[in-house]
């Protein structure tokens, strides 16, 4: 049976450094940064756009499921809203799949600090701050498991991922 671990969180929680240790860590396994799927210049959000990148999402997580490569597929986006992890959850084989639902949250303080130092390495812009700040209340809403990831380390968080 494989596993498909799709871990939601706000810009700046440390979703792709999670899960790169989480490709790691997990037995052939195979990452998916839902920015990939739509990293162009410029960002434009339209329907079209936002259309787009579910059915790049969702094709690619489907090829990683059929294939026999890998056993562990882990997913990582900022999945601040029910409708969007349920649009990937219909758009996928769930055959044969347990499904991790996973949001990383931290404490405000904690983001802004690492999103600061994301802005002075030249990595994010400074409106990145206050729009995911704001996102932040959002993930309780969620049927996810919530994981805090301000005070611990990769290795902590990864570890609690994976007893999950």
């Amino acid at each position: 049976m494989k596993t498909i671990y799709l871990i939601g969180g706000t810009m700046g929680v440390g979703k792709t450094t999670v899960c790169q240790q989480l490709k790691k860590t997990l037995y052939h396994s195979v990452f998916l940064d839902g920015d990939w799927c739509w990293d162009a210049h410029p960002f434009q959000v339209t329907e079209e756009t936002k259309k787009m990148v579910m059915q790049n999402i969702c094709f690619l997580l489907n090829q990683f499921l059929h294939c026999s490569a890998y056993e562990n597929i882990i997913f990582c986006w900022v999945m601040h809203e029910q409708s969007i992890i349920d649009t990937i959850l219909s758009s996928i084989d769930k055959r044969n799949c347990a499904i991790q639902l996973i949001s990383l949250v931290c404490d405000e303080k904690s983001l802004r600090e690492r999103l600061k130092k994301d802005i002075a390495a030249g990595i994010r812009e400074e409106d990145a701050i206050e729009r995911s700040v704001s996102r932040l209340p959002l993930y309780q809403f969620l049927t996810t498991h919530k994981i805090e990831t301000g005070r611990k380390t990769v290795d902590e968080i990864v570890e609690e991922i994976v007893r999950l």
